[in-house]
């Protein structure tokens, strides 16, 4: 079956919102954000521009992120914010008959699926799927999910970890977590004001997470950690002033290691509860890691080290979900498969 402009594939997800046409590509990709006016209920921004203001605006402006721990927490902004991002996606000014499927996390509920389903089919979708995220990532990563040898993905998004074990065209067991890069900012924060007194925003902690995060400080030939250094700035809680301070790749570890533990932890669990055969196939194969977690410094090693198995990161870590929900309309019949839900 062949794509037309309206077959769209939507990573919803609590940090970024990206859409990709099985033609086109990547054809979009925003911060999941939007900003409005309190008082008239007028849009002011949404995406990345929006983000720019949070903790920034003034009090009539409220910026919110709609959606949290990978559900929508909120679906009017949600569904304004998807028709705006859509529009701009598909440059139509009421985009309408649109053939989507979106991501949504393993674990969430009926409800939870629901709504994500509504609000699609309210900006546009005429024929609208759900699959589960790691099936996605699973695909849009490459991997091989008809095959009978078993694949395992951990998809880290904003926010939710999905774990899963993928055979014959389906997911064998998972294990999703409400626990990935918004909490480990959120660790971050909490480290910095308990270790160096200093209090800083969610922006801050994401910008450390990239300049300097890690799950694992790496050694050189004596030993002796390779250190690297930046500066940032918060507001010291003593003074109340800001105040300008150096955050370090150690500092980072220490502030990511429970999350970290967490993440690692559920990959253990979801490999100790698949049957024995599955298990043998993922210790000879490996596993795949996506999305933005995936990139902390070092963090494949370190699963690597604390499961045994060889592991190794997406292509296009932060895409395979949106690439994954792209491409499995390429087949519609075998997407009737994985896909739990549909309106027409």
């Amino acid at each position: 079956m062949g794509f037309s402009a309206k077959d769209l594939g939507i990573d919803l997800g609590t940090a970024n919102t990206i859409i990709y046409n099985p033609e086109a590509g990547v054809i979009l990709n925003e911060a999941t954000a939007i900003a409005y006016d309190k008082y008239t209920g007028e849009i002011i921004a949404t995406g990345t521009k929006a983000k720019a203001m949070y903790g920034k605006a003034p009090r009539n402006i409220e910026v919110i992120k709609p959606l949290q721990d990978g559900v929508i927490s909120d679906f009017d902004m949600t569904a304004e914010m998807l028709q705006i991002f859509i529009r701009q996606a598909t440059e139509e000014r009421k985009p309408a008959g649109l053939r989507v499927v979106v991501g949504v996390p393993s674990g969430v509920t009926e409800v939870e699926k629901r709504a994500v389903l509504e609000v699609v089919r309210e900006v546009g979708g005429k024929e609208v799927y759900v699959m589960d995220e790691p099936m996605a990532a699973a695909i849009g990563a490459g991997l091989d999910i008809e095959a009978s040898e078993a694949s395992m993905i951990a998809d880290i998004g904003g926010g939710t970890t999905d774990v899963a074990i993928l055979s014959l065209g389906g997911i064998v067991v998972s294990t999703s977590l409400r626990y990935a890069g918004d909490k480990m900012s959120e660790a971050v924060i909490a480290y910095i004001r308990k270790k160096k007194g200093i209090l800083i925003g969610m922006k801050t902690a994401e910008d450390l997470k990239v300049s300097v995060g890690s799950a694992m400080v790496e050694k050189d030939s004596n030993g002796e950690p390779i250190v690297r250094t930046v500066n940032a700035r918060g507001r010291d809680l003593v003074s109340g002033l800001p105040k300008t301070f150096e955050v370090t790749n150690i500092d980072m570890e220490e502030a990511l290691r429970e999350s970290v533990d967490t993440i690692i932890d559920a990959i253990k669990s979801t490999v100790e509860k698949a049957p024995p055969e599955i298990a043998a196939d993922i210790a000879e194969k490996g596993m795949m890691l996506s999305g933005g977690g995936s990139l902390i410094e070092n963090l494949d090693k370190l699963i690597s080290m604390r499961t045994g198995m060889e592991v190794n990161t997406a292509d296009n870590p932060y895409e395979a979900v949106a690439i994954g929900t792209g491409k499995s309309l390429d087949n519609i019949e075998k997407l009737k498969t994985y896909a739990e839900i549909k309106i027409r």
